[in-house]
């Protein structure tokens, strides 16, 4: 039986969100913008999957944005609030070197294509943000700050609460991309809707269905919409909601948020035992990350003296799944930005694999997984 270790890049579909949207793939088929009654029953399951993930957020309805996933809603928070900046001459951006493409991508378009400037942040050899220098940069011209919550490829969470801080006392936008935090980890200061003003999440990362996520835009937040069209979404995201899909999201989001703290506690002692293991049987091994300060299921490993690529393909054959970091750069021949901007040496940048854990890992997984890396390794090197 092959062993999952790629749960960043995606999660198996609960059978509690597949079960709550299978109605709504069926005989509940209405257009929630329709004022007939087939219409009227999408909208007021719609309204109610809002609600409940508007409760587990710790904002309002209102502020809920539903979107195609977590790329969409990074660039709604980021082109949106940038071009509703410019009117008032707001045309610099901060972000850091770690983002994931969405984020990234968007502030290359605006510096590209709209004039906009972007400071890029560096970070520390644990791959963190330092808000000391982010209060640096933010200047009177500062339309927004984004900075991701958790890293996707190495699992260390930022302090958004202490950046959060520094942008509100500064008048300036905060976007934290929050799709590999929510479901992993509790927000220490409680409400995580309020961390910012714009939060990103993404439904297939938390059990629910792939194409679906959100955006918390708090109340009072200007925001120009990047899809043109209907009045769906307050006007913020034009197109007939995903009715099925926003079900199971929510429905998603209650049982991660449910078993957050144990999960935590238990896929931290499974990374860690992961890690014993790999550095207790191959030699020229680095952990890549804050030990500390990062979600409790991902575990990225440089391998000295191997190719990355033939190490996941010879991975994959012997039955055990993992990735070298972001999905969304799969094909690609450069090496990771992250590791690069945490200043690992390229070499081992090529040859580093992401462990991440989920639900459905134990750890009669552990043992074959690690011995499965030590067989592939030796024979890589030999």
């Amino acid at each position: 039986m092959p062993i999952y270790l790629d749960y960043n890049s995606t999660t198996p579909l609960r059978a509690e969100a597949l079960e709550a949207m299978l109605p709504f793939l069926r005989e509940n088929y209405g257009n929630p913008s329709s004022i007939h009654g087939f219409g009227r029953e999408a909208r007021v399951a719609l309204d109610d999957a809002r609600w409940r993930l508007a409760k587990l957020l710790g904002c309002n309805e209102g502020e809920i944005v539903f979107a195609s996933g977590g790329t969409e809603a990074a660039n709604l928070a980021v082109l949106g609030s940038a071009r509703a900046g410019r009117v008032s001459e707001k045309k610099h951006i901060i972000t850091s070197s770690i983002e994931h493409h969405c984020v990234l991508h968007a502030c290359h378009y605006l510096e590209k294509c709209e004039g906009f400037e972007v400071t890029y942040l560096p970070v520390s050899r644990g791959c963190l943000v330092s808000p000391e220098d982010v209060r640096r940069a933010i200047r009177k011209e500062t339309a927004l700050v984004s900075v991701m919550w958790a890293n996707n490829e190495t699992g260390t969470v930022q302090p958004v609460a202490e950046i959060a801080a520094s942008c509100r006392e500064r008048g300036v936008l905060f976007h934290t991309d929050a799709v590999q935090f929510f479901g992993k980890r509790e927000w220490e200061n409680g409400r995580m809707g309020e961390a910012a003003d714009l939060i990103s999440i993404s439904a297939h990362k938390f059990g629910g269905p792939k194409g679906v996520g959100a955006l918390v835009v708090r109340k009072g937040t200007k925001l120009h919409p990047i899809i043109h069209g209907g009045a769906q979404e307050r006007e913020k995201r034009a197109g007939t909601e995903n009715v099925a899909g926003i079900v199971g999201m929510a429905r998603a989001a209650e049982l991660a948020l449910a078993e957050q703290a144990s999960e935590e506690i238990r896929l931290r002692a499974l990374t860690e035992k992961m890690w014993g293991e790999l550095s207790a049987r191959i030699a020229g091994v680095h952990r890549n990350g804050h030990p500390e300060k990062r979600v409790g299921n991902t575990l990225s490993v440089s391998f000295e003296g191997v190719d990355g690529e033939a190490l996941l393909m010879n991975l994959d054959l012997e039955g055990a799944a993992a990735s070298s970091g972001s999905a969304c750069a799969a094909g690609a021949i450069e090496p990771s930005h992250v590791l690069l901007a945490m200043g690992v040496p390229l070499a081992l940048a090529k040859a580093t694999v992401r462990f991440s854990l989920g639900r459905s890992t134990t750890e009669a997984d552990v043992e074959p997984a690690c011995g499965i890396v030590e067989k592939v390794v030796t024979r890589l090197r030999g």
